[in-house]
């Protein structure tokens, strides 16, 4: 999967990183793994969703990103947790 890549004058700015697949904490996963490249988020910065059927969950993390290797950082992070089918 290719990551992000954006111009240095693009940032700082929001960023919605979004990871979906089936783990038995995904929330929890996702923070661990955003938390080394953006520590000090709140919990209001999370927010989960499970599918219609239940079987696959979203977590969807807000933040402000002050580089493009920041955030690349926490696309392979994210990544790389378990059950995660998607990273977007």
């Amino acid at each position: 999967m290719d990551l992000p890549t954006e111009a240095p004058e693009d940032f700082p700015h929001l960023h919605h990183v979004k990871a979906i697949g089936q783990h038995d904490d995904l929330l929890a996963a996702v923070r661990s793994a955003i938390a080394p490249h953006a520590p000090g988020l709140s919990e209001t910065a999370f927010c989960l969703r499970a599918s219609a059927g239940g079987k696959y969950q979203a977590v969807t993390c807000s933040l402000e990103v002050q580089s493009t290797a920041q955030l690349q950082a926490i696309y392979a992070a994210v990544q790389e947790i378990e059950g995660v089918m998607l990273c977007l």
